[in-house]
């Protein structure tokens, strides 16, 4: 009863701390499923960190250096998992006493609250949202741990369930599966935004008040009108209190199917899109993997377009203009469907495509976006 609000806090945070086997939530071993996130860490014990003792030792040496309010947005971040926007926590950029604990605090914090097999700071990429995005302060930085993500390592060889061949692909006419891009299908029955219509907002690709537009489709149907991005971040979720993008729940379906009902449940927090300097990247937020196909992922020499699966809490880069603007103009089907060579990513939430797949093509995906880049 004579319990401070502080102390209130702590024990929240430490009961909110990660699960100590990696093999459950967001720590989930990659070696289990293979993918493009597996990494080179393996799965590793939060034994790496000492006894469960010796952990809350660490973690309450650390706790005890913020003030309340840094708690509290501490707190906001653990509890939410990312959901909502939570503050910055700006520490000195010190380690703890090496005889105690030999990582840097941001990598710290990222362990015991997000991935206990985290080894290294160059598994991390900072966020778009982080005051710290971009800068190099050798005296403060940022430690919320939902500020940053694990990147997502590109196998070599890709798994085979990724293989996605040319010569599967038919023409319309030939395959009742395929789906044009979103430039041909269902421009009459909707809007574009600001009264444009979909060919119009397409075709005016020099405009720079957009750099991306998105389409969501369920299976063979887009659902609701183009999404016009001109923030350098977009959060795409299905329905939360909080939240500033686009809200997938909020669209009108008239889809009864069960499997994509029961996906679309799963988006959860879904993604955030975020044009960087040096390429367009995916967070994923989702509790779930999302699958990834662009042209600027492979060997632009390739007859093949991977499909990469993406875990939850990484980011990858899912589009470099540098590599779209060298590529070919190859005379082949996939490439020919999309609006500018090169310029679309796709994206689907929960379910996979490809060779390996019942499902072959994108269009028999439950739930899926469809990013067209500005070209110019």
């Amino acid at each position: 009863m004579f319990r401070t609000k502080r102390s209130v806090l702590v024990r929240r945070l430490w009961r909110s701390r990660a699960p100590g086997d990696p093999g459950e939530g967001e720590g989930e071993s990659r070696a289990q499923h293979g993918g493009c996130c597996m990494g080179k860490t393996g799965k590793v014990p939060r034994a790496q960190l000492g006894s469960d003792a010796e952990l809350k030792a660490i973690t309450h040496s650390v706790l005890k250096r913020l003030k309340e309010r840094q708690l509290e947005g501490l707190l906001q971040a653990v509890e939410s998992r990312g959901g909502t926007r939570s503050p910055c926590l700006l520490l000195p950029a010190a380690k703890l006493d090496s005889r105690l604990c030999p990582f840097p605090l941001p990598l710290l914090l990222a362990k015991i609250f997000r991935w206990p097999d985290l080894r290294h700071s160059a598994e991390l990429k900072r966020l778009r949202c982080c005051e710290s995005y971009g800068k190099n302060n050798p005296e403060l930085q940022c430690c919320n741990p939902h500020h940053l993500s694990r990147l997502c390592e590109l196998e070599s060889p890709p798994p085979p369930y990724s293989r996605y061949p040319m010569d599967i692909l038919k023409t319309s006419a030939d395959c009742p599966d395929f789906v044009p891009s979103s430039t041909e299908t269902g421009g009459s029955n909707y809007l574009a935004p600001e009264g444009l219509s979909d060919s119009q907002l397409l075709q005016e690709s020099g405009d720079p008040s957009h750099w991306c537009v998105v389409a969501y489709w369920e299976e063979k149907t887009r659902v609701g009108r183009l999404y016009s991005v001109q923030e350098p971040s977009l959060d795409i979720f299905y329905d939360l209190p909080q939240g500033n993008g686009f809200c997938i729940g909020q669209l009108n379906s008239d889809n009864r199917s069960q499997l994509v009902q029961k996906v679309r449940s799963k988006i959860g927090y879904g993604i955030q899109l975020t044009k960087e300097v040096d390429g367009v990247w995916v967070y994923n937020r989702s509790s779930y993997p999302i699958f990834i196909k662009s042209a600027t992922l492979d060997n632009p020499d390739s007859r093949t377009l991977l499909v990469h699966k993406v875990f939850p809490g990484f980011s990858i880069k899912a589009f470099d203009y540098e590599k779209a603007y060298s590529l070919q103009r190859p005379n082949d089907h996939e490439f020919m469907q999309q609006p500018w060579t090169g310029y679309t990513v796709q994206i689907s939430f929960v379910k996979g495509w490809g060779q390996c797949y019942t499902r072959q093509f994108i269009s028999s995906c439950p739930c899926w976006l469809e990013v067209i880049f500005n070209n110019r």
